[in-house]
């Protein structure tokens, strides 16, 4: 008995797979998703059921019907990244699926790398981000860029999940972007399906074939067995997803990569998310600016535009923008100039007033946030699995503790890179008996994130909870430091009135607080605006001796008045 999946028999029928699964709940057959499969017989009762409910064609519509809403936009290419363990088998993947699924007119193939490509599937386009990692997929979410839809995870089948498989887990889980599972080499001996998919429950991704909700193909690049099914259910999860672009609306498109050509200038590849991007059109990106002279496709061609989900190389820009930097159009060029000229300016003054990284003690002062996002790593899976350990066992009424991610090896640029990228939390990277390579110290410096290591895991732990708890706001407590007696007082216009008094225990400090008591009642709590020996004014004074005190903003201060002079000091935890 052969089987169809859900997906295929709404393909035949030409409509969007979450249509066809509304009705199929109508039908009372809930539970089943898109890659579930089916009898030839449920198939065509499925078919038969759905074709009677399928609304008349607008010819045989009744006049007074309504036109149903209109989508925002129209469906677009969906743009999908390719993560992973680095033997896995992305770029042999992505090699396979560029040779197969050419788009259609690429006489001789792609001629040159721009960074991105499109494939055509049924008739239908998937631009590929070809990211060298997943520095480069974080380093544009560092910047405010959400430029990836899909990420596909590439997990080979004879090794399952590994270490960089689990951070490639938690760049895409921190993107919230939609993942689907390719379990690549089936083809070899030593391929085991069932031990990734095991794997991958245990991280919390049930896969869809045991009930749960995480897409796994599996597959081959080398046969390119499932590469077709793979590039199918890249286009379900975008119908699922609802990905569209309005090729009239605003402009919106990112930097993914630029470089300076010794012949042709500065060019940057974008990818278009909405609106339309033309030959003669005036851009800002960061800090440059230009009109553009000419716009490449993937293939090296020339094109007048580029749409919805289209990836495309822009000559005409002043300077090399960085990856990440949203592209703006602009009327008038006078306009974009100034716009870029003062970007320009501001950013060489932050680069100018930037100092040395945050010290750990100014992070947990400084913090407004109520979450601690911490990045960890260590020398082994064993000082890991101790580390996550004592770190879970951190507690703090009203913060939260978030661990981002957790990996074995040196602190690297990925991991100050997924660190820059949290919006929504106060980032630390730490690490356990691991050191910090050049590059990744260079750009924590750069990025402000604070950095630090440590060889005892009771002295990790312990500085990550002190900066837990200082999340909440620091702790103040009054030291009382001298006591004075009014002995007279003296009006001076213009300055109000002043206290001559004798200090009889401890001393009086210059903007100190003060509390003021008369017959044993407090009556004022301020501040000391200014003390005076004679004429002059000094820090502070000792007991036995006299001086002048005015009080901020009380004028009623009397002669037998007792002052208690106090500091408030922060109690650290």
């Amino acid at each position: 008995m052969t089987k169809k999946r859900v997906y295929e028999i709404a393909r035949d029928l030409g409509i969007p797979s979450k249509d066809l699964l509304e009705a199929l709940v109508a039908l009372g057959m809930p539970g089943l998703r898109a890659v579930s499969t089916v009898t030839d017989e449920e198939a065509d009762l499925i078919r038969e059921f759905f074709r009677e409910r399928v609304p008349p064609t607008p010819s045989e519509a009744p006049a007074e019907a309504k036109a149903p809403p209109k989508p925002r936009g129209t469906p677009r290419p969906p743009v999908v990244a390719v993560l992973g363990h680095i033997d896995h088998g992305k770029t042999t993947l992505l090699d396979a699926i560029r040779k197969a699924h050419v788009a259609e007119g690429e006489a001789g193939g792609i001629t040159q790398s721009i960074g991105a490509y499109q494939v055509s599937v049924h008739e239908r386009l998937i631009t590929f981000i070809d990211t060298p990692g997943h520095r480069a997929f974080t380093a544009m979410r560092a910047r405010g860029a959400q430029v990836t839809d899909i990420a596909i995870l590439v997990v080979a089948a004879d090794d399952g999940v590994m270490a960089q498989t689990l951070e490639a887990v938690d760049h895409i889980k921190a993107a919230g972007v939609p993942m689907i599972v390719a379990i690549n080499k089936m083809d070899k001996p030593g391929a085991n399906k069932d031990r990734v998919l095991q794997d991958l429950a245990k991280l919390g991704y049930t896969p869809e074939e045991w009930g749960g909700t995480t897409v796994t193909v599996p597959v081959s690049a080398l046969t390119g067995q499932g590469v077709d099914e793979l590039l199918e259910m890249i286009l379900l999860v975008a119908d699922m997803e609802g990905i569209y672009g309005d090729p009239e609306g605003k402009l919106e498109a990112t930097i993914i990569e630029s470089n300076l050509d010794p012949t042709r200038g500065p060019l940057a590849t974008v990818v278009v998310k909405n609106g339309t991007l033309r030959e003669r059109d005036v851009l800002v990106a960061g800090s440059t600016w230009g009109r553009v002279r000419a716009l490449l496709d993937h293939r090296g061609a020339r094109v007048a535009a580029a749409g919805p989900g289209t990836p495309v190389q822009i000559l005409g820009l002043d300077g090399v923008p960085p990856a990440g930097e949203a592209v703006e159009r602009i009327e008038n060029p006078n306009e974009a100039r100034r716009i870029a000229a003062e970007r320009a300016r501001a950013s060489m003054e932050e680069r100018r007033a930037v100092r040395a990284p945050k010290t750990f003690e100014e992070l947990i002062q400084i913090a407004q946030t109520k979450k601690l996002v911490v990045v960890l790593k260590a020398a082994s899976t064993g000082a890991l699995d101790a580390a996550k350990h004592e770190l879970g066992t951190l507690k703090a009424d009203g913060v939260e503790l978030e661990l981002l991610h957790a990996g074995v090896g040196p602190i690297t640029e990925s991991d100050v890179l997924l660190a820059a990228a949290e919006e929504e939390g106060q980032p630390l990277v730490v690490g356990f008996a691991v050191r910090v390579d050049g590059k990744a110290a260079r750009l924590a410096e750069q990025r402000n994130i604070p950095v630090r290591t440590y060889d005892i895991i009771y002295d990790l732990t312990q500085d990550v909870g002190r900066a837990l708890r200082r999340l909440l706001g620091p702790e103040y407590r009054e030291v009382k430091v001298g006591e004075a007696e009014v002995l007279q007082t003296f009006d001076i216009e213009g300055v109000g009135r002043v206290a001559g008094c004798s200090v009889r225990a401890g001393r009086v400090v210059r903007g100190g607080r003060v509390k003021a008591f008369r017959n044993g009642e407090e009556v004022f709590v301020g501040e000391i605006a200014s003390l005076k020996r004679f004429t002059d004014d000094v820090r502070e004074v000792q007991a036995g001796r006299e001086c002048g005190i005015r009080i901020r903003d009380w004028n009623d201060v009397r002669p037998g008045d007792t002052l208690e002079i106090y500091t408030v000091e922060e109690v650290l935890v």
